[in-house]
């Protein structure tokens, strides 16, 4: 993927000037925190399941970074494959317990190398965008609609594709609570489900 350098200068100034202040969001709604916990995917072709840490964190009044890393091994193989993106979102509070967010992420694929030596591996990009709220004081949720695109796996070109995010925690007190995720696109569900932390 070719990046401008004059683009991503000004994207990490605008980042780093933005360190020092503080998030402002819905009320209930936080932007910090780390999960870790569960992850599978459901494919036509196979299932896979594994590990997953995820995260976030508020640089400024409306802008936050996250990223997540997962570790998966297909079923009945000893195969295993690695995924992670890393990107930034924007969230606009549209109501005193909502938020509108959008979020932009690279994201990578690796699997490895095959049986000859070539690297089983692609690099993409996504952006989203939808809703986040406080349901209830222990009831958060979340509905996004995305679009992704980038290498095919082993090199060229793929498709790009639509995908949906549906999301929800359980909050047992305002640091601890239950996240869960699931992610759909054509044939391939991606789920997560864990605890996570919010500070």
């Amino acid at each position: 993927m070719k990046r401008s350098p004059a683009l991503t200068k000004l994207a990490a100034l605008t980042l780093l000037a933005a360190l020092p202040l503080a998030a402002t969001a819905a009320e209930g709604v936080s932007y910090n925190y780390v999960e870790g916990g569960y992850a599978g995917t459901e494919t036509d072709g196979g299932d896979a399941d594994g590990w997953a840490v995820n995260g976030s964190g508020a640089i400024a009044p409306n802008f936050h970074l996250f990223g997540g890393y997962s570790n998966q091994e297909i079923d009945d193989t000893n195969i295993d494959f690695d995924q992670w993106r890393v990107g930034v979102g924007y969230n606009h509070e549209v109501s005193p317990r909502a938020d509108l967010v959008t979020r932009v992420a690279y994201e990578k694929f690796d699997a490895g190398r095959d049986i000859l030596g070539n690297d089983l591996d692609a690099d993409g990009w996504s952006v989203e965008a939808g809703v986040r709220g406080s349901l209830t004081p222990a009831l958060e949720g979340y509905a996004m609609a995305g679009f992704e695109d980038g290498d095919a796996i082993g090199g060229g070109d793929r498709d790009g594709e639509f995908y949906g995010r549906l999301g929800a925690q359980v909050k047992f007190n305002p640091m601890w609570g239950i996240n869960g995720d699931v992610k759909f696109i054509d044939g391939d569900t991606q789920f997560f489900v864990g605890p996570r932390i919010t500070f």
